[in-house]
């Protein structure tokens, strides 16, 4: 059973499970359940965005991706998407992954970013998007970025010696101050929780970690602990794996001491990646004021969601 982070003696581990197809957890379930039994508090957040095309497929209802202005691919989440989106999400895929958890005797609790408030921020009703070479404003997205994580929640359920499994949606906040829930990338939510519990965080993807060459795996980018490692870094990250980087670098300018993005289907997945698998990014390759709010903020305006 699991303890609270003030008695343990290592950080929190936020483990984000992949939604693609390629990506199988069996190997992160068994580790969580390692972790747990050697008393490491564990938060699992996981994405789900093929099983949210498929469903919309078998609804008749065509999945829409627009590209941003600054060339970036991602969901447009109309309000009919968004119920799919939650009934996927929430309901499916997190109820299947607890499940999964409690088989392998874990005291697993499924939460979505609604619950709790754990993760809030302004919803994004529009989003600059490029349509036939024209730059546009597109309307009536259900999306966000956390802001806001309740990290008390987590850290009472760690205590009483659960496991939380998070997901999207999370709590939209309206100008209005209404609430709505709205798609948010998995990505940059477990990043959110992990700057917020001052914990490990393992992005688990279908490929070994971030490499120099994108086309060849023995190019892999094994550590990055200083700004010009994280330039390279950044330089080399194309298509997800940007979206990926991107999160590492909100984790760990969030108080995340360590970020690895690492081989969901290794045979312990988990384990591998703290003992040095994958690509570690440590807090030291954040310099200061190498991503201002302002950055931030321009990103976000500018790029549709993803929920893998």
């Amino acid at each position: 059973m699991a303890v609270s982070a003030a008695e343990s003696t290592d950080p929190p581990v936020v483990v984000k499970v992949g939604g693609a197809k390629a990506v199988d957890p069996a190997g992160a379930i068994g580790d969580v359940a390692r972790l747990v039994a050697e008393d490491r508090d564990v938060v699992v957040v996981h994405g789900g965005s093929t099983a949210v095309d498929e469903t919309l497929d078998r609804l008749g209802i065509d999945p829409e991706y627009v590209e941003s202005a600054s060339g970036v691919t991602g969901r447009f989440t109309d309000a009919e998407t968004m119920e799919v989106f939650e009934m996927v999400m929430a309901g499916k895929l997190n109820t299947e992954l607890v499940a999964s958890l409690q088989e392998a005797d874990v005291d697993a609790v499924g939460l979505s970013g609604v619950d709790g408030g754990l993760l809030s921020g302004p919803r994004k009703s529009a989003v600059r998007v490029i349509e036939n070479g024209k730059k546009k404003i597109r309307r009536g997205d259900h999306s966000g970025k956390p802001e806001s994580v309740n990290a008390a929640l987590l850290e009472g359920l760690a205590a009483d010696g659960y496991v939380p499994v998070v997901s999207p949606p999370m709590a939209g906040q309206e100008r209005d101050g209404g609430v709505t829930p709205v798609n948010t990338d998995a990505d940059r939510a477990a990043a959110a929780i992990a700057g917020a519990l001052g914990a490990e965080l393992v992005l688990l993807t279908d490929v070994s970690g971030v490499y120099a060459d994108p086309d060849d795996p023995e190019t892999l980018i094994g550590s990055v602990s200083t700004p010009a490692d994280l330039e390279a870094l950044e330089s080399a990250a194309e298509g997800f794996m940007g979206k990926k980087v991107m999160a590492a670098e909100e984790a760990l300018s969030n108080g995340s001491p360590r970020v690895i993005v690492a081989d969901a289907n290794a045979a312990d997945p988990i384990v591998d990646a703290l003992a040095g698998g994958g690509t570690h990014v440590h807090a030291n390759a954040i310099a200061d004021g190498d991503r201002t709010d302002a950055d931030a903020n321009q990103a976000d305006a500018d790029t549709p969601t993803e929920d893998a």
